[in-house]
Formats: structure tokens, sequence, C-alpha cells
């Protein structure tokens, strides 16, 4: 008998099943090694060395392991493709005594991905358990060493943390600055203008010249322009259309589909993750956690034939994506693990997981899809020493966004010549304020953490979780972070001492 171990009980189900008899599949419940919570558990004299000891919920499963090691002719290693899977194999290696292994690894659950892997194994990567293992041990120094100084100096039960800290950090930079903002009052100007019956509303934009933008700061001078303007005449001064190209996005990493489930879905980041790990272990989309937006060949053929089938080949374009900045390119993009698996098609799914999978499955389909195309249409009109501008746009061609929808309004505009006058129906002026810059939803400070290359895509849920969890920060309106008091207290005091 073939032994593969994995660390996902539901993951057993689906292997066996591919697999068949000759194998057998059994889960280790994730890690089955880790740092002692009743102390430190790092040797700082002694090079950082970790003392690994094996968590009491891990001991049964682990006798489990050990009898089924001894009776298995050849061992697999088959935990996710990431630094936390190598290291939950080496544990694995290590706590259940194997000596002889292969190590496999599949981006998707699929038959075929199984299969090849167990056909390419490979040896444990040491260097990417020596990165999780760094970044465990500096979790823990970081953690067991600050938090028991905030105990000291605010309250008991407090804590501190690599990633956590940080992130706490911006959110208490970001209220600071709504704080200390000050409103600046502007008005804008607009005239309704008429050409052969057809309106055509335009916004005032320079003054002799010079762009107004915010200037116009109280009622006084807008009601001075107000007065000008209906004393003019208004000239079409240019007309210019110009055709645009708007390109798909490129398929989800971690990042950006935690980002968009909230905006669209409000779902949380945590609440995002655990609906793809069940739709990853039920074979339906491709590893969850990378920051990698490269797809396979295969992925890029499936996608042709369904895109070229259903919609026509001017809907179809090839696209290759690569990840700019600091990624580890370790997997492929987030995708369906068979594009023709149609969201309406998919009968094992809840409420939710049908939501997730549908976003997931239009971004991927629409990423090989052609440009939609608009025509914008800007009329420059004269009034004296003022200019304004009407601005049009209209849909030609809808491409991508036939399957991956966006926010478009078609805003026509009629037909109308240079040098043509318009005649005057209204002049309208509005008060505004300056806003001060936004709170931080989870979607946006997801996007701050990856712009400062804080924490992993593994990582972004566990971070949002435990400032909330701590009550560092608290949901307004459901949906902007604000740090509580308390939370303020403790990113003032690391700044101020560990900066």
């Amino acid at each position: 008998m073939k032994l593969i171990l994995v660390e996902s009980p539901v993951k057993t189900k689906t292997l066996n099943k591919f697999l068949g008899k000759g194998y057998k599949v059994l889960a280790s419940g994730g890690h089955i090694r880790d740092l002692p919570k009743s102390k430190l558990g790092v040797d700082v004299e002694n090079n950082f060395k970790p003392q690994y000891v094996i968590p009491p919920k891990a001991k049964k499963n682990i006798k489990l392991l050990k009898e089924a090691v001894k009776k298995a002719e050849k061992i697999y290693l088959g935990t996710d493709p990431d630094r936390e899977g190598e290291a939950i194999s080496y544990h694995l290696l290590k706590a259940l005594q194997i000596k002889e292994y292969e190590r496999i690894t599949f981006n998707e659950i699929t038959e075929s991905a199984v299969k090849e892997a167990v056909n390419n194994p490979r040896k444990i990567d040491m260097d990417m358990f020596y990165a999780q293992q760094a970044r465990r041990v500096l979790d823990r120094l970081v953690g067991y060493k600050l938090s028991p100084f905030l105990w000291k100096k605010v309250a008991r039960g407090l804590s501190a943390g690599r990633v956590q800290s940080a992130a706490l950090r911006i959110v208490v930079d970001r209220e600071k600055e709504i704080n200390a903002f000050k409103a600046q009052e502007y008005w804008n100007i607009s005239a309704d203008l008429l050409s052969q019956n057809d309106k055509i509303t335009a916004e005032l934009k320079q003054i002799e010249g010079k762009n107004i933008s915010k200037t116009v700061d109280n009622k006084e001078k807008a009601e001075n322009i107000k007065k000008d303007l209906t004393n003019s005449s208004f000239v079409v001064e240019d007309v210019k259309e110009k055709q645009n190209k708007r390109s798909p996005y490129p398929p989800f990493t971690t990042s950006t589909l935690q980002q968009d489930a909230f905006n669209k879905m409000r779902f949380s980041s945590k609440q995002t993750m655990t609906i793809a790990q069940k739709l990853y272990e039920k074979g339906l989309i491709s590893y969850h956690r990378t920051d990698s937006i490269h797809l396979s060949s295969e992925s890029k053929q499936a996608a042709k034939k369904l895109i070229t089938e259903s919609f026509g080949e001017k809907y179809y374009k090839e696209r290759n994506f690569s990840s700019k900045g600091r990624t580890q390119e370790a997997h492929e993009a987030i995708r369906p693990s068979n594009p023709q698996n149609h969201p309406d098609n998919i009968d094992n799914l809840d409420v939710k997981e049908k939501k997730l999978y549908d976003l997931i499955w239009r971004r991927f389909i629409s990423s090989q899809m052609s440009d939609a195309l608009t025509k914008s249409t800007v009329f420059k009109i004269n009034a004296g020493k003022y200019t304004l501008e009407a601005r049009g746009v209209i849909m030609l061609f809808d491409g991508f966004t036939k399957v991956y929808k966006i926010k478009f309004e078609n805003q026509e505009v009629p037909q109308v010549n240079k040098g043509e006058q318009l005649k005057l129906e209204k002049i309208e002026t509005t008060q505004h304020f300056t806003k001060p810059p936004a709170r931080f939803t989870e979607a946006s400070l997801i996007k701050e953490l990856e712009k400062y290359g804080i924490g992993r895509p593994s990582t972004y849920a566990p971070i949002l979780s435990t400032i909330n969890q701590r009550n560092y920060v608290e949901k307004i309106e459901r949906r902007y972070l604000k740090p509580t008091d308390i939370g303020i207290i403790v990113s003032d005091l690391l700044s101020e001492h560990f900066s």
C-alpha cells in the first residue's frame, strides 16, 4: 500500500477517489509540531534554534499515522505547495520518523494534476522550510517579547506581532490624518446649453486659460462668475472624438480576490479564504494562496475553446500576465480547475460558495477576452474669458465586459459642430467641501499591506482577524476600520519605543 499524507481531512476524500486501489490518503489535520505555547521556545543564544513540541491535540492522530507509516511500502508527502505546506511535510517526516519519502505538490485538485504529481516527485525544499521557520521564529520573538511589555505598560492580555502591529499602525496613522484634516470649501459651476433643442451640460474648467480646480472657494466668487456667464455667448471652440480601449483585469491573486469579494459581496477576508479553501478541496479552483498572476498554457487553451464557442472569435484574445515586484511565483493565479464548469451548472455549492466561484470563473475567463472599446467625445466651449467642457462616452464593443461586469453608463452627447453657437438655458453653482482621506476597509487595508510588502497571501486574513479580536480596531458602518482607544495607545507606545 502506498501512503499519501496531506494536511486537510477534506482533501483525503478527493485524492482517494482519484488514486483508487493501492493508495491510502490520510490527513495530519494541520501542523503536528510547533513551538511550545508556555514559553519562548527559541534559543536566542544558540543561533535562534527553535524547540519543537507536539501539541496535545495532535498526539492521538500521530499514533494513528505512525501505524499507517509502518505498513506502507512507499510514502508521499502531499501537503500544500507553499512554505507552510513544506513545513508541515518536514514536521511529518520528523514526528513520524520517516526514512524514505517522496514530496508531491499540485496547484489544483484534479485527477490529472494529482497523477502528474505522483509521477514527478521531489524532495522537501529546505529553502522553503527554512523561510517558514524564520518567519515562525520572528513571530515568536516579537510576540513573546513585546507582548509582556504591553502588559506591563498598558494592560494584560494585549499582544504585539511582526505584522499585526504594522497593520494597526497603518490604521492609526490614517485616523490621525482624518482628525487633523480641515475641510476646504469650493464651488462647481455648470451650464445647461441647447443645440437645436438637444441639451448639453458643460462644466467650467478654465478662466483666462488657467485651470480652476477647487479655486472658486466662496459663494461670492461663484455668483460673480455666474453673472458673467449669464451675459456671455457660448461658442463650440473644439470637438474631439477618441476611441479608447479598456483591457481586462488579470486573474485573481489572494489579495485581489479578497479585495473584490469584499467590494462586491461584503465577504470578510477570513470568510473569503474559508470559502476558497472549500472550493479548492472540492477540486473546483487552483490553489488559492498565491501572489502570482501567471496562467498555465493548458488553462489558457481551455479558456480559448470556451470563449470562441460561446461568444465567437472576436471576443477572444490570448494574454500573458507576469507579476511585478516581490512575488514568489510558486503557483498559478487563482482560476477554475476546469473552465467548462460554468457556475450555473454546479450543484454541490452553497450560496456563498457559488458566488465566490462565479467571481473567480468570470475573472479568469474575461482575462483571455478582447478589449472593450468606447468612444469619448469632448466639446470645448468658449464663453469670453471662460472655457467650459462637456463630455460623453459610449460603448462600441463590450469585449471582456460581456463576462466580467464593470460599472459603465453610456453618456451620450448630441452632434454639434465647431463654431456652432449654443443657447444658454441655465447656470448652476454647487457648493462642495474637500473630504478627509477615507478610513480603511478590509479590502483597502489589504491593498496597503501588499503595497508595503507587509504579510503574504496566507497572512492577510489572520492579520485582520487578530487586530479585530484584540479590540484594537472596530468596524463602523459595517465596513470601515476605526482604531479603538486601546489600539491607538498600543500603536503609539510601540512606535515610540520600537520605531
